[in-house]
């Protein structure tokens, strides 16, 4: 079984890496070259381009950024649904739209190639334990044939039914992801702007109702400390709430905490913080609050 992987980011190395050390072959490609050196190093190939990875793979999974991402290394030039041989599985890790999965879906059939939307949550921590969740909708006879491959990649994978079904639940999980990360940054910065320490705050709220994983991951690892390079970037998380609140319009509700989600991660990309750990929301709001949420050990 020949796998093809396009996307060698944060998540996608990690996830390469990961099949390798499984036994699996691995065949890889990257709009930027250097990406894929430390792969090779680790037993991967290297695909000339798109189209021959295509047509070399049985499996095939793509990890990008964005949904015009996606479109364009499936039907782009060189794309993979012009090029992969019938029966061919591709497994898309990327968080898009619906609409983006099923139309993908319906375009992969005509050409009698499956596509499944595979998104993944659990960030690269995720990938290096093995424990991330993926969401899959799609053809459950293609998500059969492949069920071993991504059991390497995570220990909670859902078959959930129909194409856009992976994707529908990936954007679930990421309006969550994007409210959190600013109901958190709100208090820690409010609190801490009224005189209480930062970590004895946090402290409190961890072993509180108020509780929340977003806070757990934001305050220990990235805000207290005052790192914040990215596990998951702002631009992305941005992305992906919108995405989530189209959803939600779509059955008829109103995206309160979405919408003011999008604008505080909005407010941090035009302050340039696009590239930095989604945790980075807090920054904007720190200045308006005219405090800095950390460590009061840290002398950042």
């Amino acid at each position: 079984m020949r796998i093809g992987f396009i996307g060698l980011g944060v998540m996608g190395s990690r996830m390469v890496k990961r099949l390798l050390d499984a036994g699996y072959l691995v065949t890889v490609f990257n709009r930027t070259s250097e990406k894929m050196a430390p792969l090779l190093e680790q037993g991967a190939e290297a695909a000339e381009d798109k189209a021959t990875l295509a047509a070399e793979s049985d499996i095939l999974c793509t990890c990008l950024a964005m949904p015009s991402d996606v479109w364009e290394v499936y039907e782009g030039e060189g794309g993979i649904l012009k090029h992969a041989r019938p029966d061919t599985i591709c497994l898309d890790f990327t968080t898009v739209d619906r609409e983006t999965s099923v139309r993908l879906a319906a375009k992969a059939k005509q050409q009698g190639i499956y596509y499944l939307d595979a998104p993944v949550s659990g960030g690269p921590e995720g990938v290096e334990q093995g424990t991330l969740t993926i969401m899959v909708g799609g053809e459950e006879s293609a998500f059969e044939q492949v069920s071993s491959v991504l059991q390497r990649l995570g220990s909670h994978v859902h078959y959930l039914g129909s194409s856009g079904l992976g994707s529908v639940a990936k954007l679930m999980n990421q309006y969550l992801v994007a409210v959190h990360s600013l109901s958190a940054s709100e208090v820690m910065v409010a609190g801490t702007a009224f005189g209480l320490r930062s970590e004895q705050l946090y402290e409190i709220l961890k072993t509180s109702y108020g509780d929340s994983r977003m806070l757990r991951r934001h305050m220990e690892t990235y805000v207290l400390p005052r790192s914040f390079e990215p596990g998951g970037a702002v631009k992305y998380v941005l992305k992906d709430v919108r995405l989530a609140n189209q959803l939600f319009e779509k059955v008829g509700l109103d995206a309160r905490t979405g919408k003011s989600a999008a604008e505080a991660f909005q407010l941090a990309v035009d302050e340039g913080l696009a590239d930095l750990d989604m945790s980075a929301v807090i920054q904007p709001l720190e200045k308006q609050g005219k405090v800095i949420v950390k460590d009061s050990n840290n002398r950042v």
